[in-house]
């Protein structure tokens, strides 16, 4: 499988151009068996070339800080929201509620706040961040069928110098745009290849000024992370890891965090929490069989006091699961075997009286309110070397979903079968065809907790709703010899019987439905195509690409104001990055990042279509450049002591960020409706001691 581990390593590459600068020969071993797994997970043929991942050196040069930092540069990959909290990851125009998103495995899903986003994570304690754009292979997890992303964590042992048994990390750091960020990390070695580490992460951030200088109200907020994690390789093929994490985040936030908080509106205190318990267990025998087992429990939890409205108000989110898988090498086939399972629970409460707030509560005696979902999953994947220049691969999925509204009774259950079938073949040296097509499946799974509650006479589920299923389609060609690579990849995904809750109810709708009502509105559909190119002579390398796509439901655009929790549509994304690196010890890295215009994007279909506007309006997205430049220094030469300088928005940019909700302040009516301005110029400097 050499070649085909050389095009994978080059497709992942041109994300990042410090990856690309580690890309030296076409057969590269992970250095332990800590790392077999995760490199080995990585494998995928349908939709390869036009995945990515970022390592260690991305992060760390970048000094990231947040979602926003770290796919800044990720092709097809765009991050809405400005603030921190507010962040929401978009694939192809699909938001990552349709992505199935993971942390060592353990699987995050739910939403605790519409206006907030789901995902969050701490980059300093990130070892790898693999993305999956468009539906891929069985392996792929519940509910990918935007794709899937995996953040992996670090380990001890691979921190650990040579012939060391302990060690540290101290880091500091500053950002112009504004505030400052302290971490410590601590590591040893146990016994043999097994270690602990630990970490702490303080961040504090003020509010933040736009290119403008314009003071972005309700930007700031403080971060504590906690990390443990105990593993390693046990012998004779064995390996484990243990870790738990949590992360607070608190801050004073307008009621609707991801649009602007106007002049005299109220801030509102809020804090949200997350507690994760990971376990993973693996068995290589060198052979034949493998083995992996996962395990995980999770706990989000977010409190917004509206003391204008209804008081102190609460949401949780409680994920608990296991995914086990059986590995066979037959021949020139490895085949994956699989069962996974999950359990959600999403519940939100008044936490002051009930009684007294509660204006518009139904049952005055109920103030929580709850719904739980059940997942299990089936999955078989075959990657066939069918002759050293053809991989095949092939497999299938069988998914059942159990949704229970326990607070007003009733729910739905739904199944289904998807299949994946495809091929990667090297034309000749250097030059390699990909081909594939995918499904997935998902049934309705938990809704936002802050719009459980509901008359419990008005329905929140359409009869008889149906599943959603997506089909991708993806073909393309890579060239990579010489120092140079380059790729061209096409794709067309489709999702049928797309389930969203539309904005406002259908008051002539029989039975009558509740603010909140989840339907089947129609038929999404996003194609487009990317380009990826790199070169690497020396110390110098440049990478770029180039990617478009035009997401639409039902032959009409999607936009992130009506549209929320499905997608959005974004101007075409380009983007070169250049690497130079006279010594081991000092780097650079510069990257320009290109959004263009969407000109007349029509909107307003829902309000047209309930009868509130006579027609629908346009708006404009600008187009916006972004110039980031990154630098690192070793002074004395080794990286026991290391400065780390970074410019973000290099020239002061104002601009409002595509994946974020659009400008809707011209029309009549609409003013509040509009995204937050993203940070204007950012210096970021940090400085580390490794002990």
């Amino acid at each position: 499988m050499r070649t085909y581990k050389a095009s994978l390593l080059a497709a992942a590459a041109l994300c990042c151009p410090s990856l690309a600068l580690a890309q030296t020969a076409p057969d590269i071993e992970p250095d332990n068996g800590t790392q077999a797994a995760p490199e080995e997970e990585a494998i995928v043929v349908v939709g390869k070339l036009t995945d990515s991942t970022l390592d260690r050196e991305d992060i760390e040069i970048t000094q990231a800080n947040d979602l926003g930092d770290l796919f800044r540069r990720t092709p097809s990959v765009s991050v809405g929201g400005a603030i921190g909290i507010a962040e929401k990851i978009y694939v192809r125009g699909l938001e990552d509620a349709q992505l199935n998103i993971s942390i060592d495995g353990a699987q995050i899903q739910g939403t605790l706040f519409h206006h907030v986003g789901r995902v969050s994570v701490e980059p300093e304690l990130l070892e790898r961040v693999d993305v999956q754009t468009g539906a891929g292979e069985a392996t792929s997890g519940f509910g990918a069928i935007g794709g899937a992303i995996r953040f992996r964590t670090r380990d001890a042992v691979d921190l650990l110098e040579p012939g060391r048994n302990v060690g540290g990390i101290a880091r500091a750091g500053w950002f112009s745009n504004d505030g400052y960020k302290l971490s410590g990390t601590a590591y040893g070695r146990l016994a043999g290849d097994v270690g602990i580490i630990a970490s702490y992460v303080h961040q504090n951030r003020d509010p933040y000024e736009d290119g403008d200088g314009n003071l972005v109200a309700g930007s700031g907020a403080e971060q504590n992370v906690g990390f443990v994690k105990i593993g390693g390789d046990i012998g004779i093929g064995h390996g484990f890891s243990l870790s738990y994490e949590q992360r607070d985040e608190e801050g004073e936030f307008g009621a609707r965090p991801n649009w602007p908080v106007l002049e005299g509106d109220t801030l509102f205190p809020a804090e949200a929490q997350r507690r994760t318990v990971i376990g993973n267990y693996r068995y290589d025998s060198g052979g034949i069989l493998g083995v992996e087992l996962t395990g995980y429990w999770s706990r989000a939890e977010f409190e917004l006091d509206r003391f204008d409205r209804w008081g102190l108000y609460g949401a949780e989110i409680e994920n608990w699961g296991a995914d086990a898988r059986l590995n066979l090498a037959a021949g020139m086939h490895d085949v994956t075997l699989g069962m996974e399972y999950r359990n959600d629970h999403v519940s939100s409460a008044y936490l002051d009286d009930p009684a007294m707030w509660q204006p518009w509560a139904w049952d005055p005696a109920v103030g929580r309110f709850t719904e739980e979902g059940e997942l299990f999953g089936l999955y078989l994947q075959d990657r066939w070397q069918v002759f050293d220049q053809l991989l095949v691969s092939f497999g299938a999925r069988y998914d059942n979903y159990s949704l229970d509204l326990v607070t007003y009774g009733g729910g739905v259950d739904s199944d289904g079968i998807s299949f994946n079938i495809g091929a990667d073949y090297e034309i000749v040296p250097g030059l390699t065809a990909n081909v594939g097509y995918a499904e997935a499946f998902r049934g309705k799974e938990i809704g936002d907790a802050f719009t459980l509650e509901h008359n419990a006479a008005w329905a929140i589920l359409q009869p008889g709703l149906q599943p959603e299923t997506v089909k991708n389609i993806e073909a393309g060609l890579a060239y990579d010899a010489d120092g140079f690579y380059a790729s061209a990849a096409f794709y067309r995904m489709e999702i049928e019987n797309v389930v969203l809750d539309q904005l406002y109810r259908d008051r002539t709708a029989t039975p009558l439905q509740n603010n909140t009502y989840y339907e089947n509105v129609g038929e999404f559909r996003s194609e487009g195509f990317e380009l990826r190119g790199g070169y690497r002579s020396g110390a110098f390398g440049i990478s770029g690409f180039y990617n478009y796509y035009n997401p639409e439901l039902n032959g009409l655009p999607v936009n992130g104001y009506e549209h929320l929790a499905l997608g959005n549509t974004l101007g075409d994304q380009w983007n070169i990055s250049a690497t130079f690196d006279p010594t081991p010890s000092l780097g650079f890295e510069a990257s320009l990042t290109r959004f263009e215009r969407v000109e007349d994007l029509e909107t307003l279909f829902r309000d047209v279509e309930l009868g509130y506007v006579p027609e629908t309006q346009f708006i404009d997205k600008p187009g916006y450049t972004t110039v980031d430049l990154f630098a690192r220094w070793q002074p004395f030469g080794t990286d026991r002591f290391e400065l780390l300088a970074a410019v973000y928005n290099l020239f002061d940019e104002t601009y409002l960020a595509h994946a974020s909700v659009g400008d809707y302040t011209a029309i009549p009516d609409y003013e509040i409706v509009r995204g937050v301005n993203e940070p204007g110029r950012n210096i970021r400097l940090s400085a580390s001691v490794r002990f």
